[in-house]
Protein backbone atom coordinates (compact mmCIF):
# COMPACT_ATOMS: atom_id res chain seq x y z
CA UNK A 1 0.00 0.00 0.00
CA UNK A 2 1.34 3.42 -0.95
CA UNK A 3 2.20 5.52 2.09
CA UNK A 4 0.04 8.62 2.43
CA UNK A 5 2.34 11.67 2.39
CA UNK A 6 -0.44 14.26 2.63
CA UNK A 7 -0.40 16.49 5.74
CA UNK A 8 -2.79 15.52 8.54
CA UNK A 9 -6.19 17.17 8.57
CA UNK A 10 -6.63 19.94 11.11
CA UNK A 11 -9.24 19.43 13.84
CA UNK A 12 -10.57 16.18 12.43
CA UNK A 13 -12.29 15.17 15.69
CA UNK A 14 -15.41 16.54 17.35
CA UNK A 15 -17.61 15.84 20.36
CA UNK A 16 -18.76 12.55 18.78
CA UNK A 17 -15.19 11.32 19.11
CA UNK A 18 -15.20 11.39 22.91
CA UNK A 19 -17.41 9.93 25.61
CA UNK A 20 -17.95 10.91 29.24
CA UNK A 21 -18.28 7.75 31.33
CA UNK A 22 -18.77 9.34 34.74
CA UNK A 23 -18.83 12.74 36.46
CA UNK A 24 -18.25 12.95 40.20
CA UNK A 25 -18.35 16.25 42.14
CA UNK A 26 -15.24 16.63 44.33
CA UNK A 27 -15.71 20.14 45.73
CA UNK A 28 -18.56 22.64 45.82
CA UNK A 29 -17.93 26.15 47.09
CA UNK A 30 -17.68 29.50 45.33
CA UNK A 31 -16.25 27.37 42.53
CA UNK A 32 -16.70 23.67 41.72
CA UNK A 33 -14.29 20.82 40.97
CA UNK A 34 -15.66 17.81 39.08
CA UNK A 35 -13.83 14.57 38.37
CA UNK A 36 -14.48 13.08 34.90
CA UNK A 37 -13.87 9.60 33.51
CA UNK A 38 -13.49 10.04 29.74
CA UNK A 39 -12.32 8.21 26.61
CA UNK A 40 -11.53 9.69 23.20
CA UNK A 41 -10.44 8.76 19.70
CA UNK A 42 -6.71 8.49 18.97
CA UNK A 43 -4.99 10.06 15.96
CA UNK A 44 -3.56 6.71 14.82
CA UNK A 45 -6.84 4.88 15.35
CA UNK A 46 -8.71 3.23 18.18
CA UNK A 47 -9.71 4.61 21.56
CA UNK A 48 -7.73 5.94 24.49
CA UNK A 49 -7.74 4.22 27.84
CA UNK A 50 -10.18 5.64 30.39
CA UNK A 51 -8.74 8.94 31.61
CA UNK A 52 -9.53 10.43 35.01
CA UNK A 53 -9.36 14.23 35.00
CA UNK A 54 -10.34 16.91 37.53
CA UNK A 55 -11.84 20.05 36.01
CA UNK A 56 -12.12 23.43 37.72
CA UNK A 57 -15.62 24.70 36.95
CA UNK A 58 -15.51 28.45 37.57
CA UNK A 59 -18.05 29.54 34.96
CA UNK A 60 -17.49 31.75 31.94
CA UNK A 61 -16.28 35.36 32.06
CA UNK A 62 -16.39 38.52 29.97
CA UNK A 63 -13.54 40.98 29.42
CA UNK A 64 -14.01 44.51 28.11
CA UNK A 65 -11.22 46.62 26.59
CA UNK A 66 -12.23 50.31 26.72
CA UNK A 67 -10.43 52.24 23.96
CA UNK A 68 -10.44 55.97 23.27
CA UNK A 69 -9.70 56.35 19.52
CA UNK A 70 -9.21 60.11 19.74
CA UNK A 71 -6.64 60.08 22.54
CA UNK A 72 -5.33 56.64 21.53
CA UNK A 73 -5.60 55.40 25.10
CA UNK A 74 -7.03 52.47 27.05
CA UNK A 75 -8.57 52.13 30.47
CA UNK A 76 -6.80 49.67 32.76
CA UNK A 77 -7.91 48.70 36.24
CA UNK A 78 -5.64 47.70 39.10
CA UNK A 79 -6.72 45.29 41.81
CA UNK A 80 -5.49 42.61 44.22
CA UNK A 81 -5.56 39.04 42.84
CA UNK A 82 -5.21 35.96 45.08
CA UNK A 83 -4.05 33.80 42.18
CA UNK A 84 -1.01 36.04 41.67
CA UNK A 85 0.49 35.63 45.15
CA UNK A 86 3.66 34.17 43.62
CA UNK A 87 4.14 37.18 41.35
CA UNK A 88 6.35 40.16 42.16
CA UNK A 89 3.14 41.90 43.18
CA UNK A 90 -0.38 40.41 43.48
CA UNK A 91 -1.87 43.73 42.30
CA UNK A 92 -2.52 43.32 38.59
CA UNK A 93 -3.15 45.71 35.71
CA UNK A 94 -6.11 44.36 33.77
CA UNK A 95 -9.01 45.17 31.52
CA UNK A 96 -12.51 45.26 32.99
CA UNK A 97 -13.89 41.77 33.58
CA UNK A 98 -16.65 39.89 35.32
CA UNK A 99 -18.73 36.75 35.61
CA UNK A 100 -22.20 36.14 34.24
CA UNK A 101 -25.29 36.96 36.26
CA UNK A 102 -28.56 35.12 35.80
CA UNK A 103 -29.87 35.23 32.20
CA UNK A 104 -27.16 37.69 31.08
CA UNK A 105 -25.70 37.79 27.58
CA UNK A 106 -21.93 38.38 27.26
CA UNK A 107 -22.30 41.96 26.02
CA UNK A 108 -24.65 42.73 28.93
CA UNK A 109 -21.96 41.59 31.36
CA UNK A 110 -19.40 43.82 29.62
CA UNK A 111 -21.59 46.91 29.91
CA UNK A 112 -22.57 46.19 33.54
CA UNK A 113 -19.00 45.53 34.66
CA UNK A 114 -17.76 48.71 32.96
CA UNK A 115 -20.08 50.71 35.22
CA UNK A 116 -19.30 48.74 38.38
CA UNK A 117 -15.52 48.65 37.99
CA UNK A 118 -14.70 51.95 36.25
CA UNK A 119 -17.87 54.08 36.29
CA UNK A 120 -17.99 53.93 32.49
CA UNK A 121 -21.32 54.29 30.69
CA UNK A 122 -20.96 52.11 27.61
CA UNK A 123 -23.42 52.29 24.71
CA UNK A 124 -24.26 48.95 23.10
CA UNK A 125 -23.64 50.35 19.61
CA UNK A 126 -20.05 51.18 20.64
CA UNK A 127 -19.17 47.60 21.60
CA UNK A 128 -17.58 45.08 19.23
CA UNK A 129 -16.80 41.42 19.79
CA UNK A 130 -13.09 40.62 19.51
CA UNK A 131 -12.88 36.88 20.21
CA UNK A 132 -13.57 34.18 22.74
CA UNK A 133 -10.96 31.80 24.12
CA UNK A 134 -10.25 29.13 26.71
CA UNK A 135 -7.45 30.42 28.98
CA UNK A 136 -6.39 27.05 30.40
CA UNK A 137 -8.35 24.17 28.78
CA UNK A 138 -6.13 21.53 30.35
CA UNK A 139 -7.69 22.17 33.74
CA UNK A 140 -10.66 24.53 33.61
CA UNK A 141 -13.81 24.76 31.53
CA UNK A 142 -13.87 28.57 31.63
CA UNK A 143 -14.45 30.42 28.34
CA UNK A 144 -13.66 34.13 28.13
CA UNK A 145 -15.58 36.49 25.84
CA UNK A 146 -13.44 39.49 24.87
CA UNK A 147 -14.99 42.77 23.73
CA UNK A 148 -13.71 46.24 22.84
CA UNK A 149 -15.69 49.43 23.40
CA UNK A 150 -15.30 52.98 22.18
CA UNK A 151 -15.05 55.48 25.05
CA UNK A 152 -14.14 59.07 25.82
CA UNK A 153 -11.38 58.78 28.44
CA UNK A 154 -11.63 62.44 29.49
CA UNK A 155 -12.10 62.66 33.27
CA UNK A 156 -12.02 58.86 33.68
CA UNK A 157 -10.43 57.69 36.92
CA UNK A 158 -11.09 56.95 40.56
CA UNK A 159 -11.61 53.97 42.85
CA UNK A 160 -14.64 51.75 42.27
CA UNK A 161 -15.95 48.21 42.78
CA UNK A 162 -18.71 46.53 44.76
CA UNK A 163 -18.14 46.59 48.52
CA UNK A 164 -20.21 43.42 48.99
CA UNK A 165 -17.79 41.58 46.68
CA UNK A 166 -14.70 42.96 48.41
CA UNK A 167 -13.64 44.88 45.31
CA UNK A 168 -11.12 47.71 45.56
CA UNK A 169 -10.40 48.84 42.00
CA UNK A 170 -8.16 51.72 40.92
CA UNK A 171 -8.84 53.04 37.40
CA UNK A 172 -6.03 54.21 35.12
CA UNK A 173 -6.06 55.86 31.69
CA UNK A 174 -2.94 54.77 29.80
CA UNK A 175 -1.86 55.63 26.28
CA UNK A 176 -1.76 52.69 23.91
CA UNK A 177 1.98 53.20 23.47
CA UNK A 178 2.58 53.16 27.24
CA UNK A 179 0.35 50.10 27.62
CA UNK A 180 2.48 48.26 25.07
CA UNK A 181 5.60 49.30 26.99
CA UNK A 182 4.10 47.89 30.20
CA UNK A 183 3.38 44.68 28.31
CA UNK A 184 6.94 44.48 26.98
CA UNK A 185 8.30 45.07 30.49
CA UNK A 186 6.23 42.22 31.91
CA UNK A 187 4.14 44.54 34.09
CA UNK A 188 0.96 43.31 32.41
CA UNK A 189 0.91 39.56 32.91
CA UNK A 190 -2.66 38.27 32.76
CA UNK A 191 -3.78 36.46 29.62
CA UNK A 192 -6.91 38.40 28.67
CA UNK A 193 -5.18 41.79 28.87
CA UNK A 194 -2.19 40.53 26.89
CA UNK A 195 -4.47 39.14 24.18
CA UNK A 196 -6.56 42.33 24.11
CA UNK A 197 -3.54 44.62 23.80
CA UNK A 198 -1.98 42.52 21.05
CA UNK A 199 -5.28 42.64 19.15
CA UNK A 200 -5.47 46.40 19.67
CA UNK A 201 -1.94 46.88 18.37
CA UNK A 202 -2.99 45.14 15.15
CA UNK A 203 -6.32 46.99 14.81
CA UNK A 204 -6.03 50.45 16.37
CA UNK A 205 -5.54 52.21 13.03
CA UNK A 206 -8.78 50.70 11.75
CA UNK A 207 -10.59 51.62 14.97
CA UNK A 208 -9.37 55.22 14.81
CA UNK A 209 -10.81 55.44 11.30
CA UNK A 210 -14.14 53.78 12.01
CA UNK A 211 -14.71 55.02 15.59
CA UNK A 212 -14.67 58.81 15.27
CA UNK A 213 -16.00 60.48 18.40
CA UNK A 214 -19.24 62.36 17.81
Amino acid sequence: MKEDKSPPKLLRFGRKNMSILKVEPKFQGFFTINEFDVKHSLFEGGQSKTLKREIFERGDAVVLMPYDPINDSVVLIEQFRMGALRAETPWMLEFIAGMFGENEQPVDVAIREAKEEANLDINLKDVIEVTKFYPSPGGTSECIYLYAAKIDSTDVGGVYGLEEEGEDILVHVVSRIDAMKLLAEGKISNASTIIGLQWLQLNYTHLKGTWPRK
